[in-house]
């Protein structure tokens, strides 16, 4: 493997360990997740890939073989003192330094050892695309120490303490869902994830169909305040509508039924963004329910009515992510489609039946670049299992 050859030429020592992390997709359940609601998302094969061994003077050496220049000497710093945010040289950590750093800082305020350690890793997942690139970077090197450290950690616990780290450390005040999928995720199965819970089960995908992923070139340029909006739009339907509806702590306790009798009373910009939330919640079950029946009309109906609903309610699609979706539409074997992630830019996700594949990556990279003069990067994924390290 080209990754152990490239430890043992960094370090001049073989690799003791070695770690994976999926990336995620998430086939609905879009920004539901601070509302309390419950999300459906898929780890996916895409994967961060660390190469490792342990070392007894606390020191962390990293080299990110994707982001450093080829030659770089190791990022190190000293694992009792990740909360300072400085290298053993007194230099502030590089932003890509800063995940695994902020998962040693939190695994030690968990009370935990924090073993020193020498990797290399390398990453499959698109960065900015809403793949979930550093939930995965995080969870795998999580995954790691816990098999330093032999701890009786769960993916739950996991997942819980690099959002702690994703939230506290690098200041990205994002929802456990990433984190969650990349440490929880089983082969050949969506997540139903109830975030206000936390109780989740698997639900089998469709067999014989491939999740591809079609990355349309644009970075998520979702401002702080763009998301900071929405979620005050949020919050602000919550505290308007327990005029008539006392016991609400979130949307999520609100049925599509009840809001209908009550929206008039709202801001017609805060309607909408509740209207979407009430209503994926409901799309959210209701593609639970599908996929156990394996019923694949629905699902795709599901899909597509999400992407509406965050194109015109919520308001975070794009020109670009709107023909993606269209073009998929229109290609035979395409169960459902719709923009994935926060918006503003990243990817959509596609459910295909697996004969059609190649037919249809070749019509939607064809359609898309003539529709808009640009080129569609498209994956076709599988859903996996989670992270996971062992001993070489």
């Amino acid at each position: 493997m080209k990754l152990l050859q490239q430890f043992q030429e960094i370090y001049g020592i073989s690799a003791t360990l070695r770690g994976r992390a999926p990336g995620r997709v998430n086939l609905l359940g879009e920004h539901v997740d601070y509302n309390q609601g419950p999300v459906l998302p898929a780890a996916i094969d895409r994967e961060v890939h660390i190469a490792a061994a342990p070392t007894q003077d606390g020191l962390i050496s990293l080299v990110a073989l994707d982001l450093q220049q080829i030659g770089a000497p190791p990022l190190t710093f000293r694992a009792s003192e990740a909360a300072a945010r400085l290298d053993i040289h007194g230099q502030p950590l590089p932003g890509w330094a800063l995940y695994p750093a902020g998962v040693a800082w939190a695994l030690q305020n968990a009370g935990l050892t924090v073993s020193g350690m020498q990797a290399a890793y390398t990453s499959q997942v698109p960065i900015g695309a809403g793949l979930s690139s550093s939930a995965a970077v995080e969870v795998g090197f999580a995954a790691l120490w816990r098999a330093m450290g032999g701890w009786e950690l769960d993916g739950m616990a996991l997942a819980r303490l690099c959002q702690r780290a994703e939230n506290d450390y690098i200041g990205v005040k994002c929802g456990l869902m990433d984190q969650f999928a990349s440490a929880n995720g089983v082969a050949g199965h969506a997540l139903y994830f109830d975030t206000r819970s936390l109780d989740w089960e698997p639900v089998p995908l469709p067999p014989d169909t491939v999740i591809i992923i079609a990355d349309s070139g644009l970075r998520r340029e979702l401002t702080t305040s763009a998301y900071n909006e929405r979620r005050a739009a949020c919050e602000q339907a919550v505290l308007e509508l327990r005029r008539f509806l006392p016991h609400l702590i979130s949307l999520r306790d609100i049925k599509p039924p009840e809001f209908a009798a009550y929206r008039e009373f709202l801001d017609p910009l805060v309607q909408r963004r509740a209207e979407h939330v009430v209503r994926e919640i409901a799309r959210v079950e209701s593609a639970r329910s599908a996929l156990l029946r394996q019923d694949l009309r629905a699902m795709g109906a599901l899909m597509y009515a999400g992407h509406a609903s965050l194109r015109d309610l919520y308001e975070v699609s794009l020109p670009e992510l709107d023909i993606l979706v269209e073009l998929a539409r229109q290609q035979p074997g395409c169960i459902g489609a719709r923009l994935t992630g926060a918006g503003f830019g990243g990817c959509t996700v596609n459910l295909v039946e697996n004969q059609f594949t190649e037919a249809f990556i070749t019509s939607l990279e064809k359609g898309y670049q003539e529709k808009t003069g640009q080129r569609a990067q498209v994956y076709v994924c599988q859903a996996s299992a989670g992270a996971e390290a062992t001993e070489i």
